[in-house]
């Protein structure tokens, strides 16, 4: 088994496509492939000491999900059958997506549900991230003034989007045992 799992959930296909350019990045004893929260269940998580999550924010601030026309499902169905996985020694960075002109009011705001779910659960979450170099008014993903992850804003700020991704990487590579 891969010592990192990468699981995420996507509506538009722009999370599905982050994650797998960072699992490219990775040979399969390293990292197991991308997997939509909507494909995975709450064994296969629990099973990994290393993960990596990604969301988008969808409409006001919510979780992909069925309620927010993602199809077959994702974080919003997904994280309530994770409430029993014990993530007390696991180490969890996320990433988000989201846009930061047309929602400033709830700018990644699912990376931020995501957060809490797993830190009251017991995860170590590494790779905050700045963010100096983003336009928005609010952010229940921001704590002591930094992201609880890497931002990206496919929408509005899409050529920075590959920088970003390799310094976050770089970032958590030592707290994941990874050379980057």
């Amino acid at each position: 088994m891969p010592r990192i799992g990468l699981f995420f959930a996507s509506s538009t296909g722009n999370t599905r496509r982050i994650a797998k350019a960072i699992k490219k990045r990775f040979d399969d004893d390293t990292m197991a492939d991308a997997l939509n929260v909507n494909k995975a269940t709450p064994e296969l998580v629990a099973g990994y000491s290393h993960l990596i999550l990604g969301t988008s924010t969808l409409g006001g601030g919510q979780l992909p999900g069925l309620s927010t026309d993602c199809m077959g499902g994702g974080w919003e169905e997904f994280l309530p059958q994770l409430k029993d996985v014990d993530f007390s020694g696991k180490t969890v960075a996320i990433f988000g997506l989201g846009n930061q002109d047309k929602y400033p009011d709830e700018f990644v705001d699912a990376m931020g549900e995501i957060y809490h779910f797993v830190v009251a659960r017991g995860a170590k979450v590494v790779g905050l991230w700045p963010a100096d170099d983003y336009d928005f008014i609010a952010s229940k993903a921001l704590v002591d003034d930094e992201f609880v992850g890497l931002v990206l804003d496919q929408e509005n700020q899409k050529l920075l989007s590959d920088a970003r991704v390799e310094a976050w990487l770089k970032l958590i590579a030592p707290q994941f045992g990874l050379g980057v």
